[in-house]
């Protein structure tokens, strides 16, 4: 069994105070015997557009994925940061989670599919990240010596079929770093979490962002790690700390096995023609 760390964080639009934030709490999660560690979604940059844009670093350059490269070697330690934002060869900017190795080296990324435009009845009322980001077009597993990474990020988690397609490619564990709103944190979180762990037979890691950030918001924390049985067996609540687990990866196949849930689908054959 491998553990797995979690940062849950209050993240700001200064990259370097985050950074800090995420060097102290990789360096305390590997000294306890952590193997991978997990950020939130916008670890790095929490703010409005002009923040994300002015900090955009194209994909395996600049100074602050030099920095987590830095960071993960150090320690040991792979280490998955949520999402920063990635210039891509067009001049856009898309939101990315970065999966680095122990030796420092970005051995996979994911660009998140499902842009976050709603309105909640919240202090901030109007999200539109479409006029933030642009969206990415891929499905990414990632192997890593615990095993295969289903990468997703925060809204991608209200889209099922996603997770259906990343168990399809081989993902153990589904990764959803996240800065859910505490409005609809508290109403649907814990519910999506559990519902595409028990769907799936799948670990599910979601780190949450936590607290008021600088810009106004307001994010609902509740970081967990949910057993492929659908089990909390851990909740960081609305806590600015962080956590570590002991994932069992042969749960996964285990259950798969006495519940061969994906083999008994009809959808798939019989009623994709019709």
């Amino acid at each position: 069994m491998e553990r797995v760390g979690i940062i849950q964080m209050t993240s700001s639009s200064d990259p370097l105070q985050n950074l800090a934030y995420i060097k102290q709490e990789v360096a305390r999660l590997s000294e306890q015997g952590a193997a991978w560690v997990v950020t939130p979604e916008n670890a790095l940059i929490f703010g409005h557009r002009q923040d994300y844009h002015q900090h955009a670093e194209p994909l395996d350059a600049g100074p602050l994925q030099y920095q987590l490269r830095v960071i993960a070697k150090s320690h040991s330690v792979w280490l998955i940061v949520g999402s920063m934002p990635i210039r891509t060869e067009s001049g856009d900017v898309s939101t990315t989670s970065l999966v680095i190795n122990s030796h420092g080296v970005i051995v996979s990324h994911y660009d998140k599919l499902h842009m976050f435009d709603v309105d909640v009845e919240d202090t901030h009322q109007r999200y539109r990240e479409s006029e933030t980001f642009t969206a990415g077009t891929d499905v990414v597993v990632a192997e890593t010596p615990f095993g295969q990474l289903g990468l997703s990020i925060c809204y991608d988690v209200r889209f099922p079929h996603l997770y259906s397609e990343l168990v399809r490619k081989g993902a153990q564990i589904l990764l959803v770093p996240a800065a859910f709103t505490a409005v609809t944190g508290k109403a649907h979180w814990e519910t999506l979490l559990r519902s595409r762990a028990i769907e799936t037979q799948s670990w599910v890691v979601a780190v949450n962002q936590v607290g008021r950030h600088p810009c106004g918001r307001e994010t609902w924390g509740h970081s967990m790690v949910i057993s492929p049985w659908g089990e909390v067996v851990l909740n960081l609540e609305d806590e600015l700390r962080s956590g570590l687990v002991e994932i069992d990866i042969q749960q996964v196949d285990e259950i798969r096995k006495t519940m061969p849930v994906a083999s008994h689908t009809r959808f798939d054959n019989t009623f994709k023609n019709n």
